[in-house]
Formats: C-alpha cells, sequence, structure tokens
C-alpha cells in the first residue's frame, strides 16, 4: 500500500478516536510519529477533500462532514441542526415563511432541518432533491471545491433545459455558479410559481449547508424579496458564529 496513504488514514483514525475534541497539528504528528511537515501536507488534503476540519490554529483538527457521510452518520448534521434551530425559528418567526437547512447527501440536495410557517397556503419540499432544482441545491454546488464539483456533475450530469436553461451546457453552468459564488445568493423561480432564495452556511472558511426561503411569487413583491434575503444572510452569520463557537 502506498505509505501516504497508510499516514493519511492512521490521521483519521486518530481524529476519529474522540469526536468530541480537537487535535493540534502538533498532537497528531508526535501521537502518529509523522514528520510535522509531511503531516500538514496530509492534513491539508484532508481538509480540503473536507475529511477533516480545521478549527483554527489553536484548536486544530475534528473529522469533516465527508467522513461522517462515509457511514451516513448523523452526528455532523446534529451539529448543524444544533446551531441552526433557533436562528431558523426566529426567521420563521420574523418573515413568516417557511425556511429549510440543506445540505448535499449521495448528489442530491437533502433537508436536515425544516421550520414550517404558519401560511395558509404552504409551499411544501421533498427531503431529497435533484441538486439543480433548488436554490438551496445551487448554492452547495456553486461552493464545491473545483474536483468534487467535476465528480458530482460527472454523476448527475448537466441540468436539464426545463430545469436550469442558462446553466444547461459546460459554459452556461460555470457562469451560473460563478455568479452565486460572487452574490453569495441563488434565486430559482420555478414553473409552479414558487421563488426560492438561498444563501450559503459557514464553519469558518467552508461552506458546510445552505439556508433558504421558498414561498409563492404572490407573497414575494421585489420589496419583500429584498427583506427576505437580507433576513437569510443575517440568519447565515449568526449560524456561522454559532458553528465556529462549537
Amino acid at each position: 500500500m502506498v505509505l501516504v496513504v497508510i499516514k493519511a488514514l492512521d490521521m483519521l483514525e486518530f481524529v476519529a478516536q474522540d469526536q468530541e475534541r480537537t487535535f493540534s497539528l502538533t498532537e497528531i504528528s508526535e501521537g502518529l510519529q509523522i514528520h510535522q511537515a509531511t503531516c500538514a501536507n496530509i492534513l491539508k488534503t484532508l481538509v480540503g477533500k473536507q475529511y477533516l476540519e480545521h478549527v483554527g490554529r489553536k484548536k486544530g483538527y475534528r473529522l469533516g462532514p465527508m467522513a461522517y457521510n462515509l457511514t451516513n452518520n448523523l452526528a455532523y448534521s446534529q451539529n448543524l441542526v444544533s446551531a441552526a434551530r433557533d436562528e431558523m425559528e426566529e426567521l420563521t418567526r420574523r418573515v413568516n415563511e417557511t425556511c429549510i437547512l440543506g445540505i448535499i447527501r449521495n448528489h442530491k440536495r437533502y433537508i436536515v432541518h425544516l421550520v414550517n410557517s404558519d401560511q395558509d397556503l404552504q409551499v411544501r419540499s421533498r427531503t431529497e432533491r435533484n441538486i439543480y432544482e433548488t436554490a438551496s441545491g445551487r448554492v452547495l454546488l456553486a461552493f464545491l471545491s473545483d474536483k468534487e464539483r467535476a465528480a458530482l456533475i460527472q454523476v448527475v450530469g448537466l441540468p436539464a433545459d426545463d430545469v436550469w436553461p442558462e446553466a444547461a451546457t459546460p459554459e452556461g453552468l460555470e457562469r451560473s455558479l460563478a455568479a452565486i459564488q460572487r452574490e453569495e445568493l441563488s434565486v430559482t423561480h420555478s414553473r409552479s410559481h414558487i421563488i426560492g432564495l438561498a444563501v450559503p452556511v459557514r464553519r469558518g472558511q467552508q461552506v458546510v449547508a445552505s439556508i433558504s426561503i421558498f414561498l409563492p411569487e404572490i407573497r414575494c413583491p421585489q420589496s419583500k424579496k429584498q427583506e427576505l434575503i437580507d433576513a437569510l444572510r443575517e440568519t447565515a452569520a449568526r449560524i456561522d458564529r454559532r458553528l465556529g463557537a462549537m
């Protein structure tokens, strides 16, 4: 077996021995008797692939979302929900629209938490959706690494013309995702007259989820649309801070 692969697996096993804490570079290097520079390079790769998270130079490393996704372990999602639940409830109370917290699972947008409004006319969303169909899915796709995005697109293909027409070609998809990255916002308008608005949620510098609102067009004039976007961004910022403190 390739030596660097063995070392990378050893690091994952070392960090996984206690999922309630973080491990510093020094702890990992000394614990596994790996030269610190070599250890740092492998850790950087594991962080880039989201198998580990770098919480900060002083706090160190812990398991990332991809490590949990290997076994469909819900602990990572539970941490997200724990950080987001109260903020999402406050968002729905403030704007009286349904909001969802989404991640990518099995190449689809997956809802890990939802807060319903008390509107008479409710919009429902399936737990799993084609990643291109929803504003939250598009945000998540936009903030994947280039390699992760390419691998996902290889599996699911390009968007259908009737789902995301401006992104139905490789060039169009690249332009559309670049715009979402610049604006940190995705807006969708479905054929069933539903508007979706989504922004990224971060832990440190890494996008780990998206938070979104979806509602009928008749309840979303331009003045309210900007109000909802502002509320989403404020909520995401508060969730980011909570995640950073975990």
